[in-house]
């Protein structure tokens, strides 16, 4: 009796799960997915935040080579990605597609730097407009096109916020910003996961949000409406409201 209620058991969770023989699998896949998809995240954040720290030296006017290139910042973002997590970008143990799409990364924001070059040198103007949410999306085109058959990633933010019509939510993302995001009860800063499809193709999807913090507010924030140093006129924003989210895809 013991055995024939056991294995209904079994049937009935192999009817709720699909198949309960292949859920621990399953389960590490997903583990996999999330542990690939921090990475890129994470990187892509550093990479912002170096470029951040380098605004005022960008846009002094009195200097010409700001010896800035793509050698030096991917470098740094490197350094900082290792600082921020704790460990190497690439270690021993990393897999074959994720070395394979950091390394992506990592080209596809040289090569950002290394184009822009004129306008980041260029002396006797202040304000270049190379901001880190156009250099980010400058950079995630670059990777879609290196990793596009297997990853994409991208920042978005909710509808209202968006300023680059590009960078629009689609309708996944706009989902799980607008339901899951706002939910009061949910943990700040929890990531959101699902395996869909994306493009025809099965993919597994990651969205992260993202928070206006201090720094963000000279263009994000108060007075609403004031035309900032960007020429968008300001959201409002205060810090700790939900400002973006990074999307990460990695197909099947």
């Amino acid at each position: 009796m013991e055995a024939l209620a056991a294995l209904a058991r079994n049937c009935i969770v192999t009817l709720l799960c699909g198949c309960a023989l292949f859920a621990p699998s399953l389960a590490a896949e997903e583990a996999d997915d999330v542990a690939t998809g921090t990475r890129l995240a994470e990187l892509l954040r550093a990479a912002r935040n170096v470029l951040s720290n380098y605004q005022s030296l960008i846009n002094d006017p009195a200097i010409g080579d700001k010896k800035l290139d793509g050698e030096r910042f991917t470098a740094e973002a490197i350094a900082l990605y290792g600082e921020r997590t704790g460990h190497p970008l690439i270690s021993d143990d990393l897999g074959d597609r994720d070395r394979k799409l950091l390394q992506a990364q990592v080209e596809a924001m040289r090569e950002v730097v290394n184009e822009e070059q004129d306008d980041i040198n260029r002396p006797g103007i202040g304000f270049k407009g190379f901001v880190p949410a156009i250099f980010a999306r400058l950079m995630n085109e670059k990777f879609a096109v290196k990793a596009g058959n297997e990853a994409l990633v991208r920042v978005t933010a909710p509808e209202v916020l968006v300023r680059n019509r590009k960078s629009l939510p689609d309708a996944w993302e706009a989902r799980v910003i607008n339901e899951v995001f706002s939910d009061p009860q949910r943990p700040k800063g929890e990531l959101y996961t699902e395996v869909t499809q994306v493009n025809g193709r099965p993919a597994f999807r990651m969205l992260l949000p993202e928070y206006y913090t201090e720094s963000c507010l000279s263009c994000h924030g108060s007075p609403k409406g004031e035309i900032d140093v960007t020429g968008y006129p300001k959201e409002g924003g205060k810090a700790g409201d939900l400002g973006g989210a990074i999307s990460i895809v990695l197909f099947k």
